[in-house]
């Protein structure tokens, strides 16, 4: 859309909308008439002229020709130009003048973060990003970016797919630098629900002078917290309890990748014992294949040379290279599949090696940190604490290593809250108890006293207030 015939045209935008309000303001005041005048001689809201005359909203040439007939002018002289337009849509965006005019070309973080999360951007063509609730619904849900349709390299991508995927894995694994309790998440985008494969994510818990800000923290499942028992459960651990049990697990493969040789083997055998037996098989397929194909091979030239010498019909030819060739498909289909399955079992019996080579530089480990973690582990996995027969309390924690995945589940004994407590004499009775909290001072069977007589203490004044305001009351009570 053009308004200008002459070099100016550059004027048009802020400025310009400015132009149109000035002269709209000075127009109505010459003709003696309020915005509430306008708007009845126009059909334009009220507000939506206040808002043109003080630059907030645009302004479609609709509104502009219908101001100028009801202030007596022409449309070229309410805007002060010569219309090169024929159509109805807006001029150009209005910004408020206390904002920058450039803003409209800063990017905001969504936008970002979205461009970084599409696979479009590495050559990617990604549909059934939304699914119907039903027929006669028109919301459209979102689905999960795991759950989207990805046909890879259908165009040329900006990024690589290597480029694209470390961005992915920096993205799940974005934490913030600490909480507003100065507690630093090291876990972030690693630990997992293993019921919902939801995040857990760090709780203050209200635990009054603990020595250590990591003892007031408590992990718990974030769909859980979001949805309720209607989608999973909490799956609560204490963030010492994490803290340690991973730390004493990397410690513990350290150690033994220094130390322990034949220990290293057996674990080598343990998690390689299916895949190598499993890769013999394979193997033994793969030549079976490669052989079945050789004779496919022969077998097409053959019947070739059958055909040319006219030893068999047309027909025939047609119906046994038909057969041969559908055979052969399928085999180099199979062959591929056998192939990519050996190729993951290789690769892992040498990620086997690099996760020894890496782990030993961990030897003799104080304390954990993001990087740690990130170098060493995948994910992981929380389950729900289980009550056993003798009354103690089991949770289990499975590890998910670089190069290798799981290896061993854990089994920890939650901490109680309580237990870091120092032991205090009740301020009623004086006997010793653990108190729950910094702020205890009586012992379960005085708190339990203390609150009944408040209680009763407190029904007490409510009869009593309720009897002043009956006896206070002017009106009779009559039969």
């Amino acid at each position: 859309m053009r308004f200008y015939d002459s070099p100016s045209i550059e004027r048009i935008g802020f400025d310009f909308y400015c132009d149109i309000a000035n002269n709209i303001v000075k127009l109505r005041e010459e003709n003696g008439f309020t915005q509430k005048d306008l708007a009845v001689k126009t059909g334009i809201k009220e507000y939506r002229i206040s808002n043109m005359e003080n630059v907030k909203i645009r302004i479609d040439l609709d509104a502009v020709e219908e101001l100028a007939k009801a202030l007596n002018v022409s449309a070229d002289y309410l805007i002060d130009a010569e219309l090169d337009c024929g159509g109805k849509e807006c001029l150009y965006q209005v910004w408020l003048e206390s904002e920058d005019r450039f803003k409209r070309y800063i990017w905001s973080g969504n936008s970002v973060r979205s461009i970084l999360r599409s696979p479009i951007y590495a050559g990617n063509l990604v549909g059934y990003k939304r699914i119907a609730a039903n027929m006669k619904s028109k919301k459209r849900p979102s689905k999960l970016p795991e759950e989207w349709e990805v046909i890879p390299n259908t165009h040329e991508g900006i990024v690589t797919q290597e480029e694209f995927d470390i961005v992915q894995q920096l993205i799940t694994s974005r934490r913030l630098p600490q909480n507003k309790g100065g507690f630093v998440n090291i876990f972030a985008g690693v630990i997992k629900c293993v019921d919902c494969g939801c995040a857990l994510r760090a709780m203050n818990v209200h635990r009054r002078k603990r020595p250590e800000i990591i003892d007031c923290v408590q992990y718990s499942c974030n769909n859980y917290a979001r949805n309720g028992r209607s989608e999973c459960s909490a799956h609560n651990i204490e963030a010492r309890d994490l803290f340690n049990a991973v730390l004493a697990d990397i410690n513990c493969f350290a150690d033994m990748a220094v130390n322990d040789e034949k220990a290293v083997r057996a674990i080598e055998k343990r998690l390689t014992e299916t895949d190598q037996s499993r890769a013999k098989a394979l193997e033994k397929e793969r030549k079976k294949l490669n052989k079945r194909l050789a004779e496919l091979d022969r077998l097409f030239s053959s019947l070739y040379e059958d055909k040319v010498m006219e030893r068999i019909t047309e027909r025939n030819f047609e119906m046994m290279s038909g057969k041969y060739q559908k055979e052969q498909l399928e085999i180099e289909a199979r062959l591929k599949e056998v192939t990519e399955t050996l190729n993951e079992s290789y690769e892992k019996s040498r990620g086997i090696r690099d996760f020894l080579a890496l782990i030993r530089n961990y030897q003799g480990l104080k304390e954990l940190d993001a990087t740690v973690i990130n170098a060493l582990i995948d994910k992981i996995l929380v389950s729900e604490r289980e009550k056993m027969a003798d009354g103690t309390v089991k949770q289990e924690i499975k590890i998910y290593y670089k190069f290798i995945g799981f290896v061993d589940e854990l089994h920890i004994i939650p901490t109680k809250r309580w237990a870091a407590m120092p032991a205090k004499n009740c301020t009623v009775c004086g006997v010793e108890y653990v108190p729950g909290s910094g702020a205890s001072r009586y012992c379960p069977a005085c708190a339990k006293k203390i609150r009944r007589e408040k209680s009763n203490e407190s029904k007490r004044r409510s009869r009593e207030q309720k009897r002043i305001a009956c006896m206070n009351c002017p009106q009779k009570m009559t039969d």
